[in-house]
């Protein structure tokens, strides 16, 4: 008798060794917002329009206020959560475009399918897959060879003109967006919310993950085009009251999300992590940045440093914010595949590490690098005007920030726990600090393969 009470509470701890504990796997939904800037929100001291449906996610969950993308751009941010991997090691540098763009860039015209995918390491554990909205690793304009979804391992998906794939109601035109698309501008956020409910429930027999990834809040800011909105269709795309409008469209479509897995039952078994792919364009002076530095194609914290919500009801803290713990895109895969108690594959070799303990509500510091890259060259990169044009490569390693250029010049140091905002720059002050990590940024750029134009 005492050895089966032995065996059983062996057991238990390893089931719960990664802090949860389920009788079934959890469904997964990763909202991705297009261009959200750190602080458009209200949980993390946005004022621009309430937003009390993504609140309820942070009240329900767990407030992450170091939590980084992958880059400050978005095909290869995407590219990074989707493996798990700096995009970089996959030859992505900037946001797809043509094969022109791509070939100036540096970069591949669309991620190879060879690549690791957390879409297909959660179909191989039994998992129903979907990708509804916009994709950009691949296909569009001239790109007519990229690979399907399907290759990536997805079993349902719905996505917009920069995709293999483009749904038929939302690409009238050869182009990103159209007034003649059946599906409005207005209306996208809406869709991708309706296929992912659609989904729930066609295979409510089945763990589900999904991408849900909207491309609000990107520019063109094309709201409803009714009382509240006096512009012109598409006039006003970069307006704040266009953003205001879009902002609080998607918190309302957020709330239908919720309420949706509500009344199906699956809202106590659904992970919903709310992020962004990387920092906002325009940024109004800074204010939809919380006062951190630069903006989207920067590498400062404007750029990288997100908004991240996780909410997983009886197993993440209820309204608890972590200040602390510093985690990256590329540590979604495998924490959520230890949170699904999911075997990695044999192979796989990933850049990110399991911060599941964190999602459980154990601070704890990064202990492990972040690099980033953005600005191979001045023929394909567009860049934000000065102060905020950043150095061409960045590290962090635990409080401390260098930036430089891939040939060694400007180098900046930041303490950025201490200042986050990045005003103060200590090079000169910490020599020591500054040259180790000089020498552990230029030798993870050696490492990454190139593609030359």
């Amino acid at each position: 008798m005492k050895y089966s009470k032995l065996l059983f509470a062996l057991f238990i701890l390893i089931f719960n060794y990664s802090g949860f504990s389920q009788s079934k796997k959890p469904n997964i939904i990763i909202i991705l917002v297009d261009d959200m800037g750190f602080s458009d929100v209200s949980t993390f001291g946005g004022n621009f329009v309430p937003t009390p449906n993504i609140d309820r996610l942070a009240k329900s969950g767990l407030v992450l206020n170091q939590y980084y993308s992958g880059a400050p751009i978005c095909s290869p941010s995407r590219v990074s959560l989707l493996t798990g991997m700096y995009p970089g090691r996959w030859n992505f540098s900037t946001y797809l475009d043509n094969k022109k763009h791509n070939k100036n860039a540096e970069q591949a015209d669309y991620l190879d399918p060879k690549a690791p995918s957390i879409a297909r390491v959660f179909q191989s554990a039994g998992y129903t897959t979907g990708h509804f909205g916009k994709w950009h690793m691949g296909g569009g304009r001239d790109v007519n060879d990229a690979p399907g979804f399907e290759e990536y391992g997805y079993d349902a998906y719905a996505s917009t003109y920069e995709s293999p794939q483009p749904d038929p109601l939302l690409t009238a035109s050869n182009w990103i967006w159209s007034d003649k698309d059946s599906i409005k501008r207005w209306d996208r956020t809406q869709y991708f919310v309706d296929k992912t409910l659609s989904f729930f429930k066609e295979n409510k027999n089945k763990p589900r993950f999904v991408n849900l990834w909207p491309d609000d809040v990107h520019t063109p800011w094309v709201p409803f085009v009714g009382e509240e909105y006096t512009g012109k269709f598409p006039m006003g795309q970069e307006s704040e009251h266009a953003f205001k409008l879009v902002l609080k469209e998607l918190d309302k479509q957020v709330g239908r999300l919720i309420d949706g897995l509500k009344e199906m039952g699956e809202d106590k078994n659904t992970i919903i992590i709310f992020t962004s792919d990387n920092g906002p364009l325009p940024s109004f002076k800074g204010s939809r940045t919380g006062g951190l530095r630069g903006s989207k194609l920067s590498l400062y914290e404007g750029g990288t440093r997100m908004p991240f919500l996780i909410s997983w009801p009886g197993h993440i803290p209820l309204g608890k914010t972590d200040a602390v713990s510093e985690v990256n895109a590329i540590d979604l895969l495998p924490s959520l595949a230890k949170m699904a108690a999911i075997k990695l594959p044999a192979d796989y070799s990933g850049d990110g590490i399991d911060r599941s303990k964190v999602f459980a509500g154990s601070p704890s510091l990064r202990k492990k690098n972040m690099f980033w890259e953005y600005g191979r060259n001045e023929i394909a990169f567009k860049y934000p005007a000065q102060p905020n044009r950043s150095p061409s490569l960045a590290v962090r390693s635990g409080e401390w920030k260098l930036l430089m250029n891939s040939d060694g010049s400007d180098v900046q140091l930041y303490n950025i726990v201490k200042d986050r905002s990045e005003t103060t720059e200590l090079s000169g002050r910490h020599v020591k600090i500054t040259n180790q990590l000089r020498s552990e940024l230029s030798a993870w750029w050696k490492s990454l393969p190139k593609l030359k134009n």
